[in-house]
């Protein structure tokens, strides 16, 4: 999986576009408040990481699992550090995800952000031995959640005045291909056209459009989506992984940051440029991580 660095390599600096200054405005005034955050599939990985950044900057967070069972023990560690509301929410489900509009807004007046960051991967497979039911799933949370995320927040923020609405990049974002990694580069790069088409057809409301990247972060995500290549394959990948990656707790703090300030629609907002990429590979530190392996370890403990 080589061509995961490919990936982020071909990554480019943010690009911004604004178009309807009433946005900077509004920003000014809502950034100085206590805001309300909503982010998708949060009761783990980098979902909760953003929780958590969010609550510590003292805003209110709304945070979704697919169960009743993922949500409370994430609302229990999230809790103390401010104010968290947990709704179970299917993203594939347009009433749950209507429901969890509702819940924020019964609970805190209004959605400030709304962070579509719910996600799924099937097994590291070629395409033709990919179960039918892990496509459909797949599509399910990585597309057809992000449409129904988009259009509840749409909707509501059109109706109370403004909002930020964020999706997610992820392998095949920006066209990226590897074997193995079809199904889940196919929803991600349709995402991204998803983002810059509304961010064009809304660009005169107060609405900002964006999207968030990542770069690579080790989550049960990323190493699910990657362990079913051989080992030789896998540890190549590793290597790569851990140059160019980074822990949770690392990245997470500057996307709420960026995600926070920023005012422009149409936003493409990278952890990891270009520039960082090519840097990490020539400085000597980085080939000695070992950020994958650190959780792989934990991973495996958990799923014992």
């Amino acid at each position: 999986m080589l061509v995961l660095g490919g990936y982020v390599l071909a990554s480019l600096a943010p690009e911004m576009v604004t178009r309807f200054d009433a946005r900077r405005h509004i920003h000014r005034i809502w950034s100085q408040d206590m805001q309300t955050i909503v982010v998708t599939g949060s009761t783990r990985g980098i979902g909760r990481g953003l929780a958590r950044e969010f609550l510590q900057r003292g805003h209110r967070v709304v945070v979704t699992g697919r169960t009743q069972g993922s949500v409370d023990p994430a609302v229990a560690e999230l809790s103390p550090l401010g104010e968290v509301l947990g709704v179970p929410c299917e993203v594939s489900d347009y009433e749950q995800v209507q429901a969890v509009w509702d819940a924020a807004i019964e609970r805190f007046g209004r959605v400030d952000v709304w962070i579509n960051n719910a996600a799924l991967a099937p097994d590291h497979s070629m395409f033709a031995e990919i179960p039918a039911e892990q496509i459909a799933a797949t599509v399910d949370a990585n597309l057809t959640g992000t449409l129904y995320g988009v259009r509840v927040a749409l909707a509501g923020m059109l109706k109370q005045g403004g909002g930020k609405i964020y999706t997610f990049e992820g392998f095949g974002s920006d066209g990226m291909k590897n074997p193995g990694l079809t199904v889940y580069g196919s929803t991600k790069y349709a995402v991204r056209y998803l983002t810059e088409s509304l961010a064009k057809e809304y660009a005169d409301t107060p609405i900002i459009i964006g999207s968030l990247s990542p770069g690579m972060v080790p989550t049960d995500l990323l190493i699910y989506s990657s362990r079913g290549e051989d080992q030789a394959k896998w540890e190549k990948s590793k290597r790569i992984m851990n140059i160019l990656g980074d822990k949770v707790e690392t990245v997470t703090p500057w996307l709420v940051e960026q995600a926070l300030s920023n005012d422009k629609n149409g936003a493409r907002i990278a952890w990891l440029t270009r520039a960082k990429a090519i840097r990490r590979f020539l400085l000597p530190g980085y080939k000695n991580r070992d950020i994958v392996g650190e959780y792989e370890r934990e991973y495996e403990a958990r799923s014992k």
